[in-house]
């Protein structure tokens, strides 16, 4: 894959779930922390997920930009990892469920409109990552991951497991906006 097309295509999904976040901006407190069952996860609670895994990528991804000495290619190549990784973040009809780390696991965070401000700068801060990130090679250049400190894996597909990840949970937080406009319509 072109290495251009790649990044075209992550800086449209995560501009798309900036303009998704910043459509929580006008809603009540009481909607955004609407939960369907004491075990599911309010709007709130999304994003917050994501905002934790964020803190971790976000620099990771700058410092291994900031030293990368690997010159632009033309092509970015996919690892088996990565791409698997990746491809079961993506957003799915019907969502398989997947079991969060416990320190990822926002169910009983206080939150407020501050967990939407930081989403939305989170989403900025990639944008201007993906910018930098045309000065590297996206496949030699790699990453740290969140779940081990031994698996790398190449910038281009951290990218894309951060990017879909950040996908699925807007989908995710959608769905409960949605239960939640059913019931107050009721």
């Amino acid at each position: 894959m072109l290495s251009k097309d790649l990044l075209q295509d992550l800086l449209e999904r995560t501009q798309e779930n900036k303009n998704k976040a910043e459509g929580f901006t006008p809603l009540p407190l009481e909607i955004l922390n609407w939960k369907s069952s004491p075990d599911s996860w309010s709007i709130l609670e999304c994003l917050e997920h994501l905002n934790r895994y964020g803190d971790y990528y976000i620099p990771e991804i700058e410092k291994r930009i900031a030293s990368s000495h690997q010159r632009p290619a033309e092509n970015f190549k996919s690892g088996w990892l990565g791409n698997y990784f990746a491809k079961t973040m993506l957003p799915q009809k019907k969502l398989n469920k997947m079991k969060t780390f416990k320190s990822m696991d926002p169910v009983g965070s206080k939150l407020n409109m501050d967990t939407v401000k930081k989403f939305l700068n989170q989403q900025q801060a990639i944008l201007n990552l993906l910018d930098k990130s045309k000065e590297v090679d996206l496949t030699k250049t790699k990453t740290g991951i969140s779940i081990s400190k031994w698996i790398k894996l190449r910038l281009g597909d951290t990218f894309r497991v951060v990017i879909y990840h950040n996908q699925r949970h807007m989908a995710q937080a959608e769905r409960v906006l949605k239960e939640a406009g059913r019931l107050s319509a009721v």
